[in-house]
């Protein structure tokens, strides 16, 4: 029996998740539920480099990385799971020896692959919940409309220079559960957003941002405390300063409203 088809722990797991395990909110029966769980994170940049370490160091059973891009020396200031001697390796072989040595018994995934309409549908379907990093809007809206599709959750974060933001989403669930849709209907006209390459970004604040997404990612996988479905999140990191936003879902959302409008993605 391999330790994700176990409903218990291990001696020596038991010591591995020792300060988990003491907590009453998560107990033995919660580490057992996050060595089952299955976690996809999309990209392992910035934001995805944070979630990876700590899901793994945290007992995830199962974690996959998508990511087709190549270590570059302009990565290190910020992608903490890749190292000067990667540099020019992909980026989830990269990621996998890194997770290894932190907690060489969990099962990774690594998806050399450019996420897209053809294969979001069969890849997202094999996971529990999907952490999104990347870094450009095709393939936020694609994860986004996926998620909401095979009804997984979807824990989102982005970006850019000196701030960050965060929310779940998860539209299939009762209750007022908006769809990253609602909050932005479409994405912006191509190169009216800047990217990190030409606006910059502050490296430390993929750390933050990426903690907290790992955060939340493991509160959506044992039930604790209260969502931020509903909620986004802004961290300014020179004002030192945190805003939560209520957002709702919206009827006239082209994808989770009362008309949709967006077919799956295997189908457009």
């Amino acid at each position: 029996m391999t330790v994700m088809d176990s409903d218990t722990i291990t001696d020596e797991q038991l010591m591995r998740y020792a300060r988990h395990v003491i907590l009453d909110e998560v107990g033995e029966a919660g580490q057992a539920k996050l060595l089952r769980s299955k976690v996809l994170v999309i990209g392992a940049g910035g934001l995805g480099s944070p979630v990876l370490m700590y899901l793994a160091a945290a007992g995830v059973g199962t974690i996959g990385v998508v990511d087709f891009d190549v270590v570059d020396l302009t990565n290190l200031q910020r992608q903490i799971v890749h190292t000067t001697d990667a540099v020019g390796r992909a980026k989830v072989e990269s990621a996998a020896a890194t997770l290894a040595a932190i907690n060489p018994e969990i099962r990774f995934n690594a998806h050399n692959i450019k996420l897209d309409a053809a294969n979001a549908s069969s890849l997202i379907a094999e996971y529990d919940i999907v952490a999104d990093g990347s870094d450009n809007f095709e393939t936020r809206y694609l994860v986004n409309d996926t998620c909401f599709f095979l009804k997984k959750p979807l824990v989102s974060g982005a970006l850019l220079r000196f701030e960050g933001q965060l929310s779940v989403f998860k539209p299939h669930e009762d209750g007022n559960n908006p769809c990253y849709r609602c909050l932005f209907p479409s994405p912006p006209p191509p190169g009216m957003t800047p990217r990190c390459e030409t606006a910059g970004i502050f490296g430390a604040i993929a750390g933050v941002v990426g903690t907290m997404q790992a955060s939340e990612v493991l509160k959506e996988l044992l039930g604790l405390g209260q969502s931020l479905s509903g909620n986004l999140l802004l961290y300014d990191a020179l004002n030192t300063t945190f805003r939560k936003i209520k957002i709702n879902a919206d009827p006239g959302c082209p994808l989770c409203g009362d008309q949709p409008s967006i077919l799956p993605p295997s189908t457009t």
